[in-house]
């Protein structure tokens, strides 16, 4: 294949290449998807109860990922001012629009992974 002969990305196809980098970008995290599956099963939430609906991941880890899902515009953090200090966290509009990219991955799961279980216990 001679260079010329390769394909061209288009500057729109760019663009769109771009946009999903930075979509993976904000997503990227061990446990970013858990706290988002999380949110959209019942919000508003507190943050003992992502930790006990995530069992596995560190207190720390959870802040961290809160974070950035807050600063990404993903996530609203909301204070309330009392005794006990009471915070809780919500899906913004553009979090609850992951909603659909969410239900095709785990319906992709369901579809190309049924059989990795029985293959684990079998081996």
């Amino acid at each position: 294949m001679t260079p010329d002969s390769r394909p061209t990305t288009s500057p729109a196809s760019a663009c769109s290449i771009s946009r999903v980098e930075h979509t993976l970008g904000i997503l990227r995290g061990r446990w970013k998807l858990l706290i988002i599956h999380h949110l959209l099963i019942r919000q508003p939430r507190r943050f003992s109860d992502l930790e006990r609906a995530i069992p596995e991941v560190t207190q720390k880890m959870l802040v961290q990922q809160l974070r950035a899902l807050e600063s990404d515009g993903v996530v609203r953090r909301i204070v309330y001012d009392e005794v006990p200090p009471h915070v809780e966290y919500e899906l913004t509009p553009a979090g609850v629009e992951l909603a659909t990219a969410l239900y095709a991955l785990h319906d992709w799961a369901e579809r190309s992974c049924s059989a990795a279980p029985e293959a684990e216990e079998a081996a």
